[in-house]
């Protein structure tokens, strides 16, 4: 089965179990896209001996369910002093910032850039990464150390 075919025929089952146990919309079109994320990554060991393969995508979805709530991720609106209107000087300075920031990501190894985006954008413990990547926990932390000292380099 190709993975077009697997998130065919599993996604509007997996979202329905997700959004029928998060508060929002949001929230399980977002946790949905990390299943799929996982499922897809890990699909290279995944043993039909052991679980079917719904068993074994819902049983990824329930950690990622049981993830999300541990981390207490809830989608709530910006204060009101967030969403007020930057100043062209600060404006600017950010957009420089960003703009420094991916090309900063871009050179990095992909394994690196993972690692700082599953750290910082997701949430995820270094535990949690070794987890998803297949990567040891030793490794993820060379590798997280690594890509944040390039970071600190190239940002400062």
């Amino acid at each position: 089965m190709t993975r077009e075919e697997l998130y065919s025929a599993y996604r509007n089952k997996v979202y329905a179990y997700l959004s029928a146990r998060v508060k929002n919309r949001e929230d399980a079109e977002d946790l949905c896209a990390d299943v799929f994320e996982q499922v897809f990554r890990s699909l290279p060991r995944y043993d039909p001996e052991k679980a079917t393969m719904n068993t074994w995508i819902f049983t990824i979805a329930r950690y990622t369910l049981i993830n999300h709530y541990q981390r207490g991720v809830r989608t709530a609106p910006l204060p009101p002093e967030l969403c007020a209107p930057e100043d062209p000087e600060t404006a600017l300075l950010r957009e420089e910032t960003l703009s420094r920031l991916a090309a900063t990501l871009a050179g990095m190894e992909q394994n690196q850039r993972d690692i700082i985006v599953l750290r910082y954008y997701r949430g995820y413990s270094l535990t949690r990464i070794s987890q998803c990547t297949g990567i040891s926990y030793g490794m993820v932390k060379v590798k997280h150390r690594k890509a944040l000292e390039l970071l600190r380099r190239k940002l400062t």
